[in-house]
This record gives structure tokens, sequence and C-alpha cells, in this order.
């Protein structure tokens, strides 16, 4: 009787405990990484950091010729660059971002929310600290992120071969000593210079209009013989005639 009854009071204390973990599972989902996690199912009609952080790195897909906004309003257009982030992954392009979507987000990107295939030293081979440019250094490095994830959907848009990077980020000082304009995006942190191979200039320059950049610059316009360029900017200005980029 003393035997069977330790026996019943050790399994009430093991369901017990059971019962514990699975609350305690429930209640706080897992970090994925050391980045960011998100915390719900996202749709349209939300809003939030969650959806701005989304939207970083769904910036990338904003379909031809145009820009994604971070807002953190998940609208038509943040919708729409959902189903191609999730058509471009095979995974159910319904537009709305759940586990299927944060996981594949979470298997692109490393712990400083960097794209797998590119980092913060890769945009900025001026000054560590992110200084002297047109914009605070947060704002530069905040500029150079959302860059990072319009070159890794190109990337995988282009069959998941690497894309060279020559320059991107440039305080004035760095500026002045490579001759840039006064008015350069590079001093914003939001352009990048690419150079070829694997993939030919004009190749990068065609695929780049796919991606949400307003400026592209390649063979053709003066200047860019070597390099095509890329960057955030207002109005669109597309120019690189020797490849049929207007």
């Amino acid at each position: 009787m003393f035997r069977r009854t330790v026996r019943i009071v050790a399994a009430l204390t093991m369901a017990a405990a059971a019962t514990l973990v699975m609350t305690v599972t429930s209640a706080a989902p897992a970090h994925a990484d050391g980045c960011y996690t998100w915390g719900r199912q996202l749709s349209s009609g939300m809003s939030g950091e969650d959806v701005r952080q989304l939207q970083i790195r769904v910036a990338g897909y904003p379909g031809y010729g145009n820009v994604l906004a971070i807002d953190g309003a998940y609208g038509p257009a943040t919708r729409d660059a959902v189903v191609r982030f999730q058509q471009a992954y095979g995974l159910a392009a319904d537009g709305i971002a759940g586990t299927q979507t944060f996981n594949r987000i979470y298997a692109l990107q490393d712990d400083d929310c960097t794209p797998v295939n590119f980092s913060y030293a890769e945009l900025n081979d001026c000054n560590s600290d992110w200084s002297g440019g047109a914009v605070s250094a947060a704002q530069a490095r905040a500029n150079a992120l959302v860059n990072m994830w319009k070159l890794q959907a190109m990337r995988h848009a282009l069959g998941d071969q690497q894309i060279r990077v020559t320059s991107a980020f440039r305080s004035h000082a760095c500026n002045n000593a490579v001759g840039g304009s006064a008015s350069s995006r590079h001093l914003y942190g939001d352009a990048v210079d690419l150079g070829s191979g694997p993939h030919s200039l004009c190749r990068l320059a065609q695929q780049a209009r796919n991606h949400g950049w307003r400026e592209i610059l390649g063979p053709g316009y003066p200047g860019h013989s070597d390099h095509t360029h890329v960057a955030h900017k207002s109005s669109r200005t597309w120019s690189a005639s020797s490849c049929g980029v207007s």
C-alpha cells in the first residue's frame, strides 16, 4: 500500500512538472537566433515594429521598378513583397508571414541581423564607426542593412552566386579622397558599387531593377565602365546605356 501511494504521488509530481514545462514553453517562444524573433503571425492591416523588421528583410522583393517603404505598416506593397519572397524560396505564397516565412528568414540571417552572405564590414571600408557621412552613424548603418537584404534577394535571384561589393558607405573624407560626388548616396550608407565576377556588370544592372533601387548606374554612364552602382534615391535614375537599362 505504501509503495503504491509513493508511485501515485510520483506520477502526479511528474504530470505537474510536465504541465509546468508546457505552460512555460507556450508562454514565451524561444528565440530563433541572436537577432530578432517574431512573436505573432503578420498579415495585411497590421502594424508595428515587427512589421518593420519584416519589411527590412523583404525589401529586395518589391517588384520591378518599385521600392518597399520601411514604415511598419503591412499594406498591399508589403503583402506583395512577402508573396515574392515566399515564391522565391518555394513556400506557400499567401502573403501572410507565419512560421514558415520566419524560419526561412532565420536561416538567412546572422546574429547581428545581416543576411548570411553580406556583412557590415563588407559595406564599410571607410571607418569602423560609420561616422562622418551625411547622416548619423546609426542611420548610415541602418541604411546599409536594408541594402544588404536587397543584395541578398538579388544574389538569390542570380542563382545564389557571389555578388562582389567594391565600395559602399563613405564619410565625407573618404568620398573626397576617391573623387566622389558631393551629393553621393554613399555618404548616406545606402549606395553600393558592384564589381564583375561571376556576373557581368550589365547582368547586375539589369537584375537590380527588380530589387528596390531607384538609382542604377552602370556601363555607358560616365565613370561607370568598371562597376555597377545601386542606391536609394527619392526619384528614379537608371542609366546603363551599354546594358539597355534606362
